[in-house]
């Protein structure tokens, strides 16, 4: 009899003491006209203006929480404020589940969602057989062999975005991440320190400004994109500016970070940020494994941060997430926020465009096409926080790789909004008439976008010029067939060749650093004009 008494209090013990993490969504914002007649009150000039130029008008998710309504949460008995996101109207909160549920009877308060569903009388049940066997923080192996970083370029033709100086410049990339240590100190990260390219960050996990620590899987994952040491590693968008966001807590996993992630996306609006890398996944392998998620989850509208994400590409940014590294495992499924529709969400492919054995595939549970891209992850040249070149595999560098490429294309494009660039890359890859659920639609091509694109008007053009080891003929009438011809100044013939519509490159490496002249016969086509050999 007494250990049935003992039982009974254990229950209720369980149920009044034991903290849970809960949103508490809020119903109104009694100021937000306040903040809308003042933009700059909740928004940097830079933030406003990428509205402007892509015709988003501000409203009621752009205006902040209201402070009373924190407040009385805040002082609320046993409720810590986790999070808080203006986005979603909404409060990440941790206490038990009585002083929870208390909350409810405030007026202001529309909803509380526990992140254990089954605390929902309206939320589904966790299957706990069901339950993925993913891991938020998407793990990396380093392979300590010498590489060059110039096939994760080329194999997304970059190289004719960067010939054509387009490397990022003006562009605002904010990385997610789970710390960044030594990238304050490593040489790789000089070239970004010299050029106040870092231009700032927050530590979300400990609520301070010291980002500079916590794991090293940023500073890996940033030096794909930023990082530069000759002859051996160049990122793929080496000039343009960074904010780096601690939003991953390495001492646990949970929910929690889904909601600093969000915070920090918010923070990355105001500050005018153009696209946001994450290299984050969050599907299960939870420390309290009743808040995991199941596919049924990723269908872009149920987990918080894929919500969050989703709305910050409504406000003109581009998020690009890593697809997840589960490939190899029994549930192996994308996981939030690479689920959101808006999201890239990047898969990983061998150096010879394979798809890594590891990379997460689709679709989302609604049946959609992901990953929407692929690029390489696997042996992907990154430096470490001492500034080693070396080599690591994950899908956590081949969504880095791509996001700078897209700071690149949209350097070319600075008139296109997020959802043209985010077409062009889609439609540039090589599976996009044929996309499935391994390779999504497929590697793109980044030189066919800008040469599409840049030269829609005009019926021919070649690049890249300078030109250091091939050129590119491209004219919008359709070539079946063309024979060129290379000149030296003198008049003689040093390079000929047929080209067409499926092989329209000409290699220039055997020839010496100079001036040389083309002509190029088809049918009814007769072009000639100059290159420069570097």
């Amino acid at each position: 009899m007494k250990i049935h008494y003992a039982f009974i209090f254990l229950l209720i013990s369980t149920v009044m003491f034991s903290q849970e993490d809960a949103w508490v969504y809020f119903n109104a914002k009694p100021s937000a006209q306040t903040y809308l007649n003042s933009p700059l009150l909740m928004l940097s000039q830079r933030a406003i203006e990428r509205r402007t130029n892509q015709n988003i008008a501000l409203n009621f998710t752009d205006a902040p929480l209201e402070t009373t309504y924190v407040n009385q949460v805040k002082a609320s008995t046993g409720i810590t404020v986790m999070a808080k996101s203006k986005w979603l109207n909404a409060l990440h909160i941790r206490g038990t589940q009585i002083n929870i549920n208390a909350l409810k009877a405030f007026a202001f308060v529309d909803e509380v969602v526990f992140a254990n569903k089954s605390l929902n009388l309206t939320g589904k049940k966790v299957s706990q057989s069901a339950v993925s066997q993913t891991e938020n923080k998407l793990e990396t192996t380093v392979n300590y062999n010498y590489g060059t970083s110039a096939n994760q370029i080329q194999m997304l033709n970059g190289q004719v975005l960067h010939q054509q100086n387009y490397t990022g410049s003006g562009k605002i990339i904010a990385v997610m991440d789970g710390g960044f240590p030594g990238v304050n100190t490593a040489q790789p990260f000089q070239k970004l320190r010299d050029n106040n390219q870092i231009l700032g960050g927050y530590n979300y996990v400990a609520r301070n400004a010291d980002f500079y620590t916590g794991d090293s899987h940023g500073t890996l994952v940033l030096s794909t994109m930023g990082g530069y040491k000759e002859n051996q590693l160049v990122g793929t968008a080496p000039d343009s500016s960074y904010y780096l966001f601690i939003t991953e807590d390495n001492a646990s996993e949970g929910p929690v970070e889904e909601s600093l992630w969000v915070e920090a996306a918010e923070k990355a609006d105001s500050l005018g940020v153009d696209i946001i890398t994450t290299s984050l996944g969050y599907f299960g392998e939870f420390t309290k494994p009743e808040y995991n998620h199941t596919y049924s989850d990723m269908d872009g509208k149920t987990n918080f941060i894929s919500r969050g994400a989703e709305i910050a590409f409504s406000k003109g940014i581009i998020v690009v997430a890593s697809a997840g590294n589960e490939g190899g495992k029994t549930e192996k499924h994308i996981g939030g926020p690479a689920d959101a529709v808006s999201v890239i969400a990047v898969g990983s492919v061998t150096s010879t465009k394979v798809k890594s054995y590891f990379s997460s595939i689709g679709p989302s549970y609604d049946g959609r096409i992901k990953p929407d891209v692929m690029a390489q992850g696997s042996a992907a040249v990154i430096s470490d926080t001492s500034g080693n070149i070396v080599t690591s595999d994950g899908t956590s560098f081949s969504c880095p790789i791509m996001a700078g490429m897209i700071a690149c294309l949209w350097q070319a494009f600075p008139e296109k909004t997020n959802q043209e660039i985010r077409n062009m890359v889609i439609q540039s890859s090589d599976k996009y008439l044929t996309p499935d659920n391994n390779y999504g639609y497929g590697i793109p091509n980044f030189g066919t976008s800008l040469t599409v694109n840049s030269f829609v008007n005009d019926d021919f053009v070649v690049y890249p010029n300078p030109a250091d080891t091939y050129i590119t003929f491209s004219s919008s009438t359709e070539i079946h067939s063309a024979y060129v011809i290379i000149y030296s100044i003198l008049g003689q013939k040093v390079l000929d060749k047929k080209i067409s519509n499926q092989d329209s490159n000409l290699s220039v490496e055997s020839l010496k650093s100079g001036l040389y002249f083309y002509t190029l016969d088809a049918d009814g086509l007769h072009k000639t004009g100059k290159i420069i050999k570097q």
